[in-house]
């Protein structure tokens, strides 16, 4: 049996999209696991090519692929996803030793490369062993941000059909999943194209009902018409965590009219108190970008004082990056000195910090029900519903068998565990297990 190895860059949607290739390869190869170093017949490199540091780490590491090749660690190596989407006349050329280059959108070509049967049907290679999963329910974005450079490089916004997604949530929960974490370029998007409505908490409802679920997770869901209905899901469906990433870029009207985002300041602030209001103890998460071009000074002091108003629980933060082909690099100059935004960032994450560690010492003493991903150096990596993996923190469980029974600490992955939170800083949280 031929061996193969993929290596997968980018967000949480590229993993989704190598794990369903993987599954569509009829067990032809043996799948080499991620940090296996040796030769292979065939290497993927499964791309991302959204903002700049994210393209020369794709870059890269192609590269180092192509020297693996040259010395015979690698037979064929092929690349795909959204780098070579965007790059496709371009890449060939530049890296000869790439035998096959695809794109983003359709993984037929890759698979049928492969020597596979492209089947359309709902299936997930696991390339990890963690009881939580990343669920992709579309693909592409009709929205036409300024900054982003998605909608030409995935297309147009594509719902999956429902059928599709609960057999593919059932066949996690087989594979011993426990969390399934909603995710789209615009997960409230979901459902306009196929059902011609606004389709996410019909979607919840039935993702519920697969059984073995525990946890369901919101991501990536664009404030403009958010739908009354998830947050009564969030609010009374006790399988939806009180967690929603919402990302809202910035609160400036200037910035966001700049921006081509259609909600104004205030109306993000009614949104923030009515998810609040609606949805007790709610946790936010959001993004934001500082630098855009027309960010002035008054720009920026409006938006640390939402941040510190609003006390989002979570939030991340960058740095606008000028993206060839979209709206603001074709008609906007990229205005704010690279030292001043950097400058902006460290001073907008250090409000954060703040916030961030007075959540999670409010939780000290709190007691939660806990989901053990990982067990490593005799201590058990948990998360409650409200945090989501690899974007927030984690709760840290000192392991001994004793506290567990005798219960070995491979055995307790996957499993739900109640704990008292005795420890917290800005990021993570200590906690140890309640008899």
């Amino acid at each position: 049996m031929k061996s193969l190895k993929v290596i997968t860059l980018g967000c949480s949607k590229n993993t989704v999209d190598t794990e369903r290739l993987l599954s569509q390869l009829d067990g032809a190869y043996e799948i080499m696991p991620e940090g296996y170093a040796g030769k292979v017949d065939v290497l993927l490199v499964n791309t991302c090519g959204f903002i700049a540091d994210a393209k020369e780490q794709s870059v890269n590491t192609v590269l180092a692929a192509a020297e693996r090749k040259k010395d015979g660690n690698v037979g064929k190596l092929i690349v795909f996803g959204c780098l070579s989407q965007r790059y496709m006349s371009q890449m060939p050329g530049l890296i000869p030793e790439v035998d096959a280059w695809f794109g983003a959108r359709d993984l037929s070509p890759v698979v049928k490369a492969l020597g596979g049967s492209p089947s359309g049907l709902p299936g997930r290679f696991r390339t990890d062993s963690h009881p939580y999963a990343y669920l992709k329910i579309s693909e592409g974005c009709d929205r036409r941000c300024a900054y982003c450079a998605i909608p030409f490089i995935r297309g147009a916004h594509k719902s999956v059909p429902m059928e599709q997604l609960v057999e593919e949530a059932s066949l996690l929960t087989a594979a011993g999943v426990k969390e399934l974490i909603l995710i789209a370029q615009d997960t409230t998007y979901y459902g306009l194209d196929l059902y011609r409505k606004r389709s996410l908490a019909e979607l919840i409802r039935r993702l519920s009902a697969v059984e073995g679920i525990e946890w369901i997770r919101i991501h990536y869901s664009y404030p403009a018409d958010f739908p009354e209905d998830v947050l009564e899901e969030m609010a009374l469906n006790p399988k939806v965590c009180k967690y929603l990433d919402i990302p809202l870029q910035h609160i400036s009207d200037k910035v966001l009219s700049k921006m081509h985002r259609p909600e104004n300041g205030e109306w993000i602030r009614t949104l923030v108190r009515r998810l609040r209001t609606e949805v007790p103890e709610v946790v936010l998460r959001t993004t934001m970008i500082v630098g855009h071009p027309g960010e002035g000074k008054k720009d920026f002091e409006e938006l640390l004082e939402f941040v510190r108003e609003a006390r989002f629980e979570r939030l991340g933060a960058f740095t606008y990056s000028e993206e060839e082909g979209t709206y603001g690099a074709l008609n906007y100059k990229d205005s704010v000195p690279k030292r001043e935004k950097e400058r902006r960032l460290a001073e907008l994450m250090e409000i954060q910090s703040g916030i961030s560690l007075a959540f999670n010492q409010s939780r000290v003493a709190v007691r939660e029900r806990v989901l053990v991903d990982d067990f490593v150096d005799n201590i058990l990596v948990c998360r409650s519903r409200f945090e989501s993996p690899d974007v927030d923190g984690e709760i840290i469980v000192n392991y001994s068998p004793k506290l567990f029974g005798g219960v070995r600490g491979e055995d307790l992955c996957g499993r739900f565990i109640d704990v008292k939170i005795t420890g917290a800083d800005e990021y993570d949280l200590i906690a140890e297990p309640i008899k």
